[in-house]
């Protein structure tokens, strides 16, 4: 039997995603498993919805910045994540800025996923950009995460509709009914070996 990838996810929120990245790991056939998760708030709740799968949690102080991680505090998730032997980081609601240091430990190994169709609107609140310009698509982007915001090579997307009824919450939601599907399913293709990245494209593997 190959040998599972170990995912390392950091976030700051309510977790949906890392439920949706741990409850698809409980299928036999998932080429991956969920070797630890991090946040940077103590009491948030991706940390209790981990802990109730007997997934590894821990809150990791970020130290002083309020949108970074300080250098102490970038090497003890360096070192966290080491230890626990992960292939690939996932971001899921993680509010801090990754730069530098980080990125150089793990090069092509941490991805994110953002509520609109990439390179359209990056940045914050997404989804209320795109109701704004008055767009008839937008949806979810899997990609990876380089020094840019919201600017490393596109691993997979998945389009959602704009309905004329929508408000910002409903469109949001939406996405993230979007999002619950498509990041699992990005990771099964990483940690399959399905995927390479070739420039700045993420492509079949030859």
């Amino acid at each position: 039997m190959q040998k599972k990838c170990r995912i390392g996810v950091l976030g700051s929120g309510k977790g949906s995603n890392m439920v949706a990245i741990a409850d698809a790991a409980a299928d036999p056939t998932c080429p991956y498993e969920v070797a630890v998760v991090l946040s940077d708030v103590p009491n948030a709740g991706i940390l209790d919805h981990a802990r109730a799968r007997r997934v590894a949690a821990m809150h990791v102080p970020p130290g002083k910045f309020r949108t970074k991680l300080d250098e102490e505090a970038e090497q003890a998730y360096i070192t966290t994540l080491r230890e626990a032997r992960v292939d690939y980081i996932a971001l899921a609601g993680f509010m801090r800025i990754l730069k530098g240091e980080f990125l150089r430990a793990f090069p092509h190994k941490v991805v994110n996923i953002h509520p609109s169709l990439l390179p359209s609107f990056p940045g914050l609140e997404a989804w209320k950009q795109a109701l704004d310009y008055g767009v008839k698509f937008t949806g979810c982007t899997v990609h990876f995460v380089d020094q840019g915001i919201d600017t490393g090579p596109i691993i997979a997307q998945q389009t959602v509709p704009v309905l004329d009824e929508d408000t910002a919450a409903t469109l949001h939601a939406r996405i993230q009914e979007a999002e619950r599907v498509l990041y699992p399913n990005a990771l099964r293709r990483l940690c399959s070996g399905e995927l390479e990245v070739v420039g700045r494209r993420c492509v079949a593997a030859q």
